[in-house]
């Protein structure tokens, strides 16, 4: 098993390989003209909205990035070159908490084995002469790459509202607190949180410099916040089922046994007039 993270040094290392694919999942404002003008050298681009999502006209209907079907994956698979031998490295220009980690967890569900993500992106990849250009990449051709089912574990609206506010289960919300504590909410209609969940922003993973942490501190951070409750009894959400991943990310880091994710999120949630705690009192 490898890391679920790479460090850049050790990227420049294996950097190229046969087998290797890199892949830029920005999704941030005018991130394909961004690539287009500057990528990790050989980096193919995937679009968070029209490849790893199936998004619907109405939010209420599974969140704002509900996942692809599974035919519709295994197409942007094949289409990226990528096939069950490639080992895939995933970067965003957000240190994996924009798109990269979402990827990530997809690849992961389907069974992927050598998938990593670059630990502090693009910008680290500068800081060690990782080559840099504007060329236009073309994939290799590759097989159908066959997908049978989402492997991880996920939760409907119908089972997190069963369980949010049980004693032996723990829903975590990762968005900042300003948006779980109802002060602000900049993408959703409402501001606020799901009754019972607490709040564990996802850039609490990354240090000062916007690294992960360590394992060693990201396993002692949570086993604190989890304390005695099993993986399979831990929901964790964001907004739309994207950041979320990245917390994910962080615990397989760490060793952790990758919980659930609630992929319609706050997103969902909040558009279909479940209870809410709107405020911060």
């Amino acid at each position: 098993m490898i890391p679920s993270i790479i460090q850049t040094a050790d990227l420049l290392q294996i950097y190229p390989s046969k087998n290797l694919i890199l892949i830029d999942v920005s999704n941030g404002e005018n991130s394909k003209s961004n690539y287009d003008k500057k990528h990790l050298d050989g980096a193919l681009f995937v679009n968070l909205n029209s490849d790893l999502a199936d998004i619907k006209d109405n939010f209420a209907l599974g969140g704002r990035h509900p996942l692809p079907h599974l035919q519709a994956f295994s197409k942007t698979l094949s289409n990226l070159g990528i096939s069950k031998n490639s080992h895939v490295v995933i970067y965003d220009e957000r240190n994996g908490a924009n798109a990269a980690a979402r990827f990530w967890w997809m690849l992961k569900s389907v069974g992927h084995e050598k998938v990593q993500v670059l630990n502090g992106g693009i910008k680290e990849a500068e800081k060690v002469n990782f080559s840099i250009n504007n060329k236009v990449v073309i994939p290799n051709k590759v097989e159908a790459y066959q997908v049978d089912n989402w492997e991880l574990q996920t939760a409907s609206i119908s089972e997190v509202e069963k369980v949010s506010e049980s004693d032996d289960h723990i829903v975590i919300d990762v968005r900042d607190a300003t948006r779980y504590n109802g002060e602000t909410e900049p993408i959703d209609l409402i501001a606020g949180h799901i009754p019972g969940a607490i709040n564990i922003p996802f850039t609490e993973n990354l240090d000062k410099d916007g690294l992960f942490l360590s394992p060693d501190k990201l396993k002692s951070k949570y086993a604190k916040a989890f304390g005695a409750i099993k993986p399979e009894n831990i929901i964790v959400h964001c907004g739309s089922g994207v950041t979320a991943c990245h917390t994910l990310l962080a615990l397989d880091y760490a060793g952790i046994e990758i919980p659930k994710l609630y992929v319609g999120s706050w997103s969902e949630w909040s558009r279909n007039g479940k209870k809410m705690i709107t405020n911060n009192i």
